[in-house]
């Protein structure tokens, strides 16, 4: 049974787009920057450098969110697998649950199998 790619990335946030209008807004800023009062000046470059640290974690956070997702499309597909085993009778149908647990890196062996 297919699983679905549910790892795409679906948000309309596009980081290039958003890095882009920031360094714009940031250069037109710079360029007004001695009509500013310098308190002000400090405040909006302090946020517009925010925004490569915010980019990069929202980046790590997809990254880390696909993994979980194709985890655990992974592990629903052993455990059907393990179902379909179990009613056609093979003799060890847990072994699609063990061998995805292991490949994930949870050891299922001192339930009794190694």
């Amino acid at each position: 049974m297919p699983v679905p790619d549910s790892s795409r990335n679906t948000t309309t946030n596009n980081l290039q787009d958003i890095a882009a209008r920031n360094r714009g807004a940031r250069h037109l800023i710079e360029e007004f920057s001695s009509e500013f009062p310098a308190d002000i000046w400090r405040f909006l470059a302090t946020a517009f450098a925010d925004t490569p640290a915010l980019s990069a974690e929202i980046t790590r956070l997809r990254a880390e969110l696909a993994g979980a997702r194709l985890d655990r499309a992974n592990l629903a597909a052993a455990a059907l697998a393990t179902i379909a085993a179990h009613y056609d009778g093979e003799p060890d149908p847990l072994c699609y649950l063990h061998d995805e647990l292991q490949a994930q890196g949870l050891d299922s062996s001192r339930w009794g199998r190694g």
